[in-house]
C-alpha cells in the first residue's frame, strides 16, 4: 500500500539514476529537493503522459495519481538538453506532448518509448543525435578535478547546465545524504560531524528545508505520507 519506489544506478555518466514506482491508495507524497532532473512517463487511467521535471529547490507536497505506474530516468548533475534551459525548469516541469505506449515526441522526431532494463539505449541515442550534453566543467567539479577555468566560470556553468549555483547543488546534496544516514540509524551528531554542518539546529533547518521532514521522522520512517525517491549515493 502507498508509493512503491525501485531505482537502480547507470553506468552512463549521463544518468544518475532509472526510477520505477508504482501507486496504490496514496494521493500525496513529500517531494524531496534534488539538484538533477528527470524525464518521466507515467501511465493513469489507460492513459500514457510524459514531462521532464527540473531541478526541485526546497522540499514540497505534490500529488500523486491513485493506481498509477511510472518510470523515470534521473540525469546526472551537469547533463542536459540545451532546448530546455534548466533555469526555466528549476521547481518546475515541461508536459511532453504526443506521448503514447509506444512513442513519444522530442525535439521533433518520434522516439520509442524507453524502459526500466534498456534506459541507456535511450540516452545513448540522446548523446549521438546532441540532444543530451554534459559540461565537461561541472563534472569535474563534482568529481574533485581541477576545472581549469576560472571561479566565475566554474559558477556560470553550473547556473547554465543545472539551473542553480554550486553552493545551491552542495547543499541539497549534503541534506539528502543526511537523510540517508539518519534512516541507517546514524545519530544526528555524528551526521553533524560527518558532513560538517556547524550544529544540530543547523541540520534540523537544512532537513526541514530540503527533505521536509525532522531527523525523528527519518529515524522513525513514521510519516503520513511518502517520500519521493532518496537513495545513497
Amino acid at each position: 500500500m502507498g508509493l512503491e519506489v525501485e531505482s537502480r544506478p547507470s553506468d552512463s555518466p549521463y544518468v544518475e539514476r532509472v526510477w520505477r514506482s508504482r501507486s496504490d491508495d496514496v494521493g500525496r507524497m513529500t517531494s524531496i529537493a534534488s539538484a538533477t532532473w528527470d524525464l518521466v512517463f507515467w501511465e493513469h487511467g489507460g492513459q500514457v503522459s510524459a514531462a521532464v521535471q527540473g531541478p526541485e529547490t526546497r522540499a514540497s507536497p505534490a500529488p500523486v495519481p491513485e493506481y498509477a505506474t511510472f518510470f523515470g530516468i534521473s540525469f546526472a548533475t551537469g547533463a542536459s538538453m540545451p532546448h530546455f534551459p534548466m533555469e526555466r525548469l528549476v521547481d518546475g516541469n515541461v508536459p511532453i506532448p504526443g506521448t503514447t505506449r509506444r512513442s513519444f515526441q522530442l525535439k521533433g522526431s518520434t522516439w520509442r518509448l524507453p524502459g526500466y532494463d534498456d534506459a541507456e539505449w535511450f540516452v545513448r541515442r540522446l548523446v549521438r543525435e546532441e540532444i543530451l550534453v554534459l559540461d565537461p566543467v561541472v563534472a569535474a567539479v563534482l568529481g574533485g578535478r581541477p576545472a581549469g577555468v576560472s571561479a566565475r566560470t566554474v559558477q556560470r556553468r553550473f547556473v547554465a547546465a543545472t539551473g542553480l549555483t554550486q553552493g545551491a547543488v552542495r547543499q541539497i546534496g549534503r541534506a539528502r545524504q543526511a537523510a540517508v544516514l539518519i534512516q541507517e540509524g546514524v545519530p544526528a551528531p555524528d551526521v553533524v560531524h560527518r558532513l560538517g554542518y556547524f550544529d544540530q539546529p543547523h541540520l534540523a533547518r537544512s532537513l526541514s528545508r530540503y527533505v521536509g521532514r525532522t531527523a525523528t521522522q527519518l529515524a522513525g520512517r513514521a510519516s503520513p505520507e511518502p517520500l519521493s525517491l532518496l537513495y545513497k549515493t
